[in-house]
């Protein structure tokens, strides 16, 4: 896949860590945001609402086309699903309820954690429909990143996707991260070869792009419509190319 995406270039470094401790492992805690919660799933409470989220038609179908599991076929076989992500440690798995609805709309989790390394990953991000494109949606997967990078003092936070995933990758862009580049032949998903993009933000990024959502998610930046007066997208982009020297 062909991509302008801005691609980190630095030289490889071997400077020594100033905190090489371990970090702390994530736990299974609620984070709470103006316009959402991020809990840790339960399968008896969230999966009649993430079933009606994931499922029953064509366009719901279409969230599963880049995950190796769904869509589902009956609310038992989700809640089943849901169950295995509530006792995974790696993934820890969270659902995401919007204060507008009440109900979860969605899943996002915080993976491969390497604790010794502080590395980690957000992945396994689905959203129902109504929970794309909001403000809930972005501020969900920010309250992840941020509980990472700030309060457990992570260095280095992975996005990674199918590099057809053209969704994804953009997503990946607005909330800040660089691309790094695509492990070819990397993964087979339901049958086909996976492509994988890889995208990161870095510990001594983070406070930038931090007040870059900070300032994005300020009530002031919101009409009396609750439509944005300047774009995420357009703030953390214009940082990254400046980072860059783009």
């Amino acid at each position: 896949m062909v991509t302008t995406e801005p691609t980190r270039t630095a030289p490889p470094s071997v400077a020594p860590v100033a905190n090489p401790s371990p970090r702390p492992r994530p736990e299974r805690r609620a984070l709470e945001g103006r316009f959402t919660r991020v809990e840790p799933v339960d399968a008896a409470r969230d999966s009649a609402d993430l079933f009606a989220a994931g499922a029953g038609d064509e366009l719901r179908d279409r969230l599963w086309d880049y995950l190796a599991y769904g869509p589902f076929a009956s609310e038992e076989q989700m809640r089943a699903h849901l169950a295995a992500q509530a006792a995974s440690e790696d993934p820890l798995f969270f659902a995401i309820r919007p204060h507008a609805s009440g109900r979860a709309e969605g899943i996002a989790s915080l993976m491969r954690i390497e604790p010794a390394h502080g590395c980690i990953e957000i992945g396994h991000i689905w959203l129902g429909p109504d929970l794309q494109n909001t403000t809930a949606a972005t501020e969900a997967l920010y309250l992840l990143i941020d509980y990472a990078l700030s309060d457990l003092g992570y260095r280095r936070m992975e996005w990674k996707c199918d590099a057809a995933n053209a969704a994804s990758r953009a997503a990946a862009g607005r909330l800040g991260f660089t691309h790094e580049g695509t492990f070819y032949q990397h993964i087979i998903v339901k049958g086909r070869n996976r492509d994988t993009a890889w995208f990161s933000i870095l510990d001594h990024e983070w406070p930038a792009i931090r007040a870059n959502f900070a300032a994005w998610l300020d009530p002031a930046n919101f009409d009396e419509s609750g439509r944005q007066r300047q774009s995420l997208g357009a703030l953390n982009r214009a940082l990254t190319a400046s980072r860059l020297g783009g």
